[in-house]
């Protein structure tokens, strides 16, 4: 049995744990969030990101199934009974949706408790918990003396009244707080979290330390991880941020970072909730021209005051997205080396092997005049990140060619804008994708598969030697893939 032991402090470490990808990230948001907040196509998307976050929750938890074209359907559509056809879920549909509406009621109510400007309380998280579970009436609980586990009625919105330690995979059980331990540990959760958000310890480790730390308590006897991830959605909402998007596809390092966290290390839970935050920065920042077709219209209006101010926020700019591009240079220029020492490492390991084969690598030329190349694999690897990928404004790219016989592997790289409108924020793609001759001597390119689910990012508020270093990094994982993916078509 892992014994209980009381709530730990947030780790000495905790400034290093800190994720410097975020704040440049946030510097860029927060100058177009004012104009993006208030456009029609924003508020769907929060929509949107609402639902998501309600059905995903439930599935994490296997409170219900639910397939992914179905979820689909809901997050754009709503949450309505009639778009769930009989069979595509494990519980009745009536069920599924009430929990899926309590869970999107629960989200919705963190912006009101942001908005009304009130402290974290264990009254709220209990109401929190009551509206969470309002709709689910028994769970599980196990009986220490025996050993076994009984089906008992939930109580919703208080603490437990009965042990809830799960037994793990290897039969051995993780114990929680004891019922008679839970509020005075809940107190002293509640005085450490206001401690920090005074101290303004960064939203990703505040929100990872205290949904940790809340779900080591377990207060109540089901429920605790919708609630803990709510808590930390209300962190980052405090702050500005976005709430906490967790899917069915997180599930497997969730739980690991968790397990980590048990014993110490709050880093990869730290990292995976920095992930979730800078996804959905980029998504926001990448919604359609019709947020702009908003913003132009208002400018109508005052249109020789906008007129002035244009020229001098262009000047602005102008600079920012030269200092951007000064960075996207550096990088393309270590990309560039970094394959062409792939390059070479390939051929030096085939020379004996493979008399016909071809191993290159390919860049777009500095007077921009390719840099339309390869729109096609940009597109399809931006439809599988959700985003909008703009090569117009600016576009560079490399390729590493491995050729054998008449098959191709091609991994591409591509530094373009991201979003319709350019204002010092560039991302770079990866991606790799077969090219095969047909009989008619065409090409047919086919298999396109992004390297990586994160896209990295970087803007004129970066720093040149964290960037180098983010960058460096990335490459190297988009390099093992690459070359993964080149293996599995061997």
């Amino acid at each position: 049995m892992m014994q209980w032991q009381p709530i730990q402090d947030l780790p000495d470490n905790w400034e290093d744990l800190a994720n410097t990808e975020l704040p440049p990230l946030v510097t860029v948001w927060n100058e177009q969030a004012e104009r993006l907040r208030d456009s029609g196509e924003f508020k769907n998307f929060m929509e949107k990101l609402r639902r998501e976050i309600a059905i995903e929750t439930g599935i994490i938890e296997r409170l219900y199934t639910l397939d992914r074209g179905i979820t689909r359907l809901l997050i754009e559509q709503g949450i309505n009974e009639s778009l769930i056809p009989h069979g595509a879920t494990d519980r009745p549909v009536g069920q599924v949706i009430a929990l899926i509406q309590d869970q999107e009621a629960a989200v919705e109510g963190l912006f009101d408790f942001v908005g009304g400007q009130r402290s974290l309380t264990n009254f709220y998280i209990k109401q929190l918990h009551q509206l969470l579970t309002q709709n689910q009436r028994s769970t599980e609980a196990l009986i220490p003396s025996t050993g076994e586990i009984i089906s008992v009625p939930l109580i919703s919105g208080d603490w437990k009244q009965r042990p809830n330690n799960p037994v793990r995979q290897d039969g051995s059980i993780y114990e929680y707080c004891p019922p008679e331990q839970v509020a005075s540990e809940m107190d002293r959760l509640i005085t450490l979290h206001h401690q920090y958000t005074e101290l303004e310890v960064p939203p990703e480790i505040e929100a990872a330390w205290l949904h940790h730390r809340f779900t080591q308590i377990h207060p109540f006897q089901d429920g605790n991880g919708r609630v803990a991830r709510c808590l930390a959605s209300l962190v980052f909402i405090q702050a500005g941020w976005f709430p906490l998007v967790l899917t069915r596809d997180d599930r497997a390092v969730y739980i690991g970072a968790s397990e980590e966290a048990d014993a110490g290390d709050l880093s990869r839970l730290i990292n995976l909730f920095s992930k979730s935050q800078k996804q959905a920065f980029i998504r926001s920042l990448g919604l359609s021209e019709q947020i702009l077709a908003e913003a132009r219209r208002a400018q109508v209006v005052i249109a020789s005051i906008a007129d002035k101010l244009k020229q001098n926020l262009s000047a602005s700019i102008q600079e920012r997205c030269q200092q951007v591009e000064s960075y996207a240079e550096e990088l393309f220029d270590l990309a560039s080396g970094r394959f062409q020492d792939i390059s070479e490492d390939i051929k030096l390991s085939l020379q004996s092997l493979v008399s016909d084969s071809q191993i290159f690598v390919v860049q777009s030329p500095p007077d921009g005049s390719k840099s339309h190349y390869h729109r096609y694999q940009i597109v399809e690897t931006a439809k599988q990140l959700d985003y909008f990928a703009n090569i117009r404004p600016y576009h560079k790219w490399i390729q590493l060619v491995i050729a054998l016989e008449a098959s191709t592997t091609i991994i591409l790289l591509s530094f373009h804008v991201l979003g319709h409108e350019y204002r010092g924020l560039l991302v770079c793609s990866a991606c790799a994708y077969h090219k095969d001759d047909t009989e008619e001597g065409e090409s047919n390119i086919n298999d396109i598969q992004a390297l990586t689910d994160s896209l990295f990012q970087f803007s004129y508020a970066d720093s040149r030697d964290r960037i180098t270093d983010r960058f460096k990094q990335w490459l190297e994982d988009i390099v093992v893939t690459g070359l993964e993916y080149w293996n599995k078509s061997l």
